[in-house]
């Protein structure tokens, strides 16, 4: 399990390794892009938020850790599937990644 921490405010975001790989690339290519939006996940139990949601921009730190220093097999589909989606909703949500 990896993390994604964005702007150090707040605990960093748990995340699958193989999810926070292709997650990587997609939010890589927006913000290389100056392409700014949204990704919103599910809040874990210690969070009194049912759901957050927060404004990716290129201005902003990021960091990403991964649990394991072998990184992921990338599967083409399931990127393509990534970017079709947050391209066509401007939101990247989490918890609908597959």
């Amino acid at each position: 399990m990896g993390t994604l921490e964005y702007n150090s405010s707040h605990p960093a975001i748990e995340i699958e390794d193989e999810t926070l790989a292709h997650l990587k690339i997609v939010i890589g290519t927006k913000l290389r892009r100056h392409e700014s939006f949204m990704m919103t996940w599910l809040a874990d139990e210690t969070n009194t938020a049912g759901r957050l949601t927060i404004w990716m921009h290129p201005a902003i730190p990021l960091l990403i850790a991964f649990e394991d220093a072998k990184m992921p097999v990338i599967d083409q589909k399931r990127l393509e599937r990534m970017m079709e989606h947050l391209n066509a909703r401007g939101e990247l949500v989490l918890d609908q990644l597959s």
